[in-house]
């Protein structure tokens, strides 16, 4: 599967980083630390900056 950068992703991350547009790099870098990437949460959970599964749970329910 190839994974094809793309500036014109409307990315919802508030935190600026080298891999915005990038989406198959985000999800393999949050992956390693056992983390989720900003798209997964809603706007409001994304801004506390927690990526863990807890607060996926947290935010999902």
């Amino acid at each position: 599967m190839s994974c094809n950068y793309n500036i014109s992703i409307n990315c919802p991350c508030t935190y600026e980083c080298n891999r915005r547009g990038k989406c198959c790099e985000c999800v393999a870098y949050h992956l390693r630390f056992k983390e989720f990437p900003a798209c997964f949460f809603s706007k409001t959970a994304e801004m506390r900056y927690d990526r863990s599964f807890e607060a996926l749970k947290l935010d999902r329910s």
